[in-house]
């Protein structure tokens, strides 16, 4: 397996584990805190659920508003530490400021800072940093006026967890979602697989492909990404499958295309494509059918893969595909 080893990817993954980097301080006994953005109007750099991890030692990890208001985050997470208070703290950003930081125009945000062991427990940042670790999907939840807070699960907030998107509850509770990070497993180590494995990089996703034939999945061809040698069904189930998997098979080979996506069918992942004409879709259903593959199930299967844009290249195909995956993310 080829590691990836972009430095794009190295500063995303660090910015997406400023829980597990506040719990590090804390346990090294530096101090932390956790900044979280609550709520935003107008022309806001950072949605809701942002955070900015800050040490005693006024090391900062992350960003809650792109360099608006950061240094007086940091400034209230260093007294928070020291007496132990959480804070909710609300920010206008003038016209003036919201230029100079590449915003059209001003806004309001509210920032949570929480210090860690002191108002926020350490007994559920290690569940938060636990479930992540396992990429269980998991939220904290806490109503600012009472300081109550909790641990949440899809089954408490489905639509929320659907949509990815943190905020608050018409109960004045407000919810930060933890869902695992994105993946997109891809099948078949062709032209298309080129284009789409980069796109997916920038859309947030972790791409790894999939191909047992060393000579299309090589680093050569696709540089700093994870490659799996392996038998597509084996190697999807050694990456593991779930609600927050997209699978894309692009091999055109029915020796390998149809055992992953016989596997892909038997998980939760949120998009199954498979490339091929409507011709070629045709009589894979049919071998699913034989298959025993049930209706419902073979109705998950988007393919023609990718949405109706008139792609001819395999760039093009490859958008057509990542506006798919992420139209069927977001909208169901």
């Amino acid at each position: 397996m080829t590691p990836d080893t972009s430095a794009a990817t190295s500063a995303d993954m660090i910015h997406d584990r400023l829980p597990e980097i506040a719990r590090d301080w804390h346990r090294e006994g530096r101090g932390a805190a956790l900044a979280t953005v609550v709520e935003t109007w107008g022309s806001a750099p950072r949605q809701a659920g942002s955070q900015l991890a800050i040490s005693g030692k006024g090391e900062i990890m992350g960003s809650v508003s792109g360099g608006c208001v950061e240094g007086a985050v940091v400034v209230e997470a260093l007294e928070a530490m020291e007496d132990g208070t959480p804070r909710l703290l609300t920010f206008g950003v003038s016209d003036d400021t919201a230029f100079s930081v590449g915003l059209a125009c001003g806004g309001t945000i509210r920032v949570l800072v929480e210090p860690v062991g002191k108002a926020m427990p350490l007994s559920m940042l290690d569940a938060i940093v636990d479930a992540r670790a396992a990429r269980k999907p998991i939220a904290y939840g806490i109503t600012p006026d009472r300081w109550e807070r909790r641990l949440l699960s899809p089954a408490d907030l489905p639509d929320r967890f659907r949509s990815d998107k943190s905020g608050m509850e018409e109960t004045g509770e407000f919810v930060a979602l933890f869902n695992p990070p994105l993946r997109m497993l891809i099948v078949g180590a062709v032209h298309i697989a080129q284009a789409l494995v980069p796109m997916a990089r920038l859309a947030g996703y972790d791409p790894v492909l999939i191909d047992p034939r060393d000579a299309f999945a090589s680093e050569e061809r696709f540089p700093g990404t994870v490659i799996r040698h392996d038998w597509p069904d084996e190697g999807l189930l050694a990456e593991g499958l779930d609600a927050r998997t997209a699978v894309v098979t692009l091999t055109h080979d029915t020796k390998l295309d149809d055992p992953a996506i016989l596997e892909a069918l038997k998980s939760d992942i949120f998009y199954l494509g498979c490339l091929g004409s409507t011709r070629t879709h045709a009589k894979r259903l049919e071998r699913l059918r034989d298959a025993g593959v049930p209706e419902d199930q073979i109705a998950r299967i988007h393919a023609p893969v990718g949405l109706d844009i008139g792609a001819k290249s395999p760039a093009e195909i490859a958008v057509s595909i990542l506006a798919q995956i992420t139209q069927v993310l977001r909208r169901g």
